[in-house]
């Protein structure tokens, strides 16, 4: 059996996922289907996410540059500084959030599945790859035709100037970063 070694780094931007768990109450929940609307999180748990990333970024003291939420996962570009891991991160996030939810909910049990994915942006041009593909997986997923049209992204903080979206925008504001101009300067 293969072992997956956790990140314990620190001092990066990282691109996470985290994905819902495929069971619950004995349940099974499948993924959406491309231009499903088929919904395991709702708009109150999204609300009890965001609560959740703002208490632990309260408590931590971690930038958070860009997120979305979708119905069976959610991504983020995290900047953990020393000694802050991008494993304590996570775990806070989904402790805190699994606790709202299922309060919320009146329900028990694991929300989140076990692991995360993480990958370490190493230059200007991986974390706008990255940035652009957290701001457009609404539409990849068939659940809007165009990216600020969803609610519950970053990508709103991303188009200065033009005209707010027509619905509340979450209160998760982003950390602005100044990255350097050239796309191939390194990360750290």
């Amino acid at each position: 059996m293969s072992r997956l070694r956790r990140s314990f780094q620190s001092d990066r931007f990282f691109f996470v996922t985290c994905n819902v768990f495929g069971e619950r109450q004995g349940t099974r929940v499948a993924r959406a289907p491309r231009g499903g609307t088929a919904a395991f999180l709702t708009e109150d748990d999204f609300s009890s996410l965001t609560a959740a990333i703002r208490t632990a970024r309260e408590s931590l003291g971690f930038l958070l540059t860009a997120w979305v939420f979708l119905p069976d996962h959610w991504h983020a570009i995290i900047f953990p500084a020393h000694p802050l891991t991008i494993s304590k991160v996570m775990k806070v996030i989904k402790a805190h959030a699994t606790y709202e939810i299922n309060v919320r909910r009146g329900t028990s049990g694991q929300l989140w599945q076990d692991r995360f994915y993480e990958h370490v942006l190493r230059t200007v041009e991986d974390y706008h790859d990255w940035l652009t593909y957290i701001h457009f997986n609404p539409v990849k997923s068939g659940l809007v035709t165009k990216p600020d049209d969803w609610k519950w992204s970053s990508v709103h903080e991303y188009e200065p100037g033009r005209n707010p979206p027509a619905f509340d925008a979450p209160a998760l504001r982003v950390d602005r970063v100044q990255l350097p101009a050239d796309l191939k300067a390194r990360l750290y």
